[in-house]
């Protein structure tokens, strides 16, 4: 029963809910929160895999445990066989993981540091704007965060775009520095990598990634209008993805953002539910099929 209870829950995590979540407008007003539910669903997939795993492995060792513990009648009887030896799956499951994120944490830093030193020596820094111009026709504008944070800006994008549209775009990039997003987006990456093809981590990465350009939004929206966002954005649209470990302004959803700010803004909700929401998922397969016995 514990294990049909996990494969239940793994089943509603990791295709159903995703499914369902995915475009979510609810999820869109509270950007910064969707973004941190979705990595909290990952995060409470991974445990209830492991601990599927886990009593799949060792059944006699976990019965009654969780909610099926307030159900004795449907456990089946016979004493609790006590638990020595199975550390070992859920140690290697956190060693795969820790590997699996610093692997794609190392190759982004990388990325990052070797197309920071090429900026550091072909552009020039503009005072005004606070950022690298590159001597490049088509139009740009992304930022390389991190410790060493960069703003950059093609030349392109200074002939195209006029003062206000620049200045929400150089907004939004800083509001993705100050945000440390790209810290978001790396359990993301590496959860997709592990588990591409599952909604959860398909769906998941592309959402995560959306919803943090939105939170970028919100950002630039404390010094700029949003049509002047939505302009410079619709500016921008065409110039295409960037560069690796960086953040574009205009590489992720475009027409979805504009079509958001083009609602009308709403007033601050509470989030404290929400974020208690968040924060209690990943315990939750152990509350499910390993509470202690009583």
């Amino acid at each position: 029963m514990t294990l049909a209870l996990l494969g239940l829950y793994l089943a509603v995590t990791g295709v159903l809910l995703p499914r369902r979540l995915a475009g979510s407008t609810r999820l869109q007003t509270r950007p910064t929160l969707g973004a941190a539910l979705w990595l909290a669903l990952m995060a409470s997939f991974t445990v209830a895999l492991v601990l599927a795993a886990h009593h799949a492995l060792e059944p006699a060792a976990h019965e009654p445990a969780g909610l099926l513990g307030l159900l004795p009648r449907l456990e089946p009887a016979g004493p609790v066989v006590p638990h020595t030896h199975g550390w070992w799956l859920p140690a290697a499951a956190g060693a795969l993981l820790s590997l699996a994120l610093a692997a794609v944490g190392a190759r982004a830093g990388r990325a990052r540091r070797r197309h920071r030193a090429v900026l550091d020596v072909v552009a020039v820094r503009d005072r005004r704007w606070g950022a690298l111009v590159l001597e490049h026709a088509h139009p740009t504008i992304y930022c390389l965060p991190g410790r060493r944070s960069r703003v950059v800006l093609s030349r392109g994008a200074l002939r195209l775009l006029d003062e206000r549209q620049l200045a929400a775009a150089v907004a939004h990039e800083h509001g993705h520095i100050r945000g440390r997003h790209h810290l978001f987006r790396l359990p993301a990456d590496t959860f997709a990598l592990l588990l591409g093809r599952l909604p959860l981590a398909r769906l998941g990465r592309s959402e995560v990634a959306l919803l943090l350009e939105m939170a970028a939004d919100d950002a630039a929206l404390a010094k700029v209008s949003r049509g002047e966002l939505a302009s410079a954005l619709c500016a921008l649209a065409t110039s295409g993805p960037a560069p690796g470990g960086s953040l574009g302004v205009a590489s992720t959803g475009v027409l979805t953002r504009v079509r958001r700010l083009a609602r009308p803004g709403g007033g601050r909700q509470r989030q404290l539910a929400g974020w208690l929401a968040v924060s209690a998922l990943p315990v939750l397969p152990y509350l499910l099929a390993c509470a202690p016995h009583p």
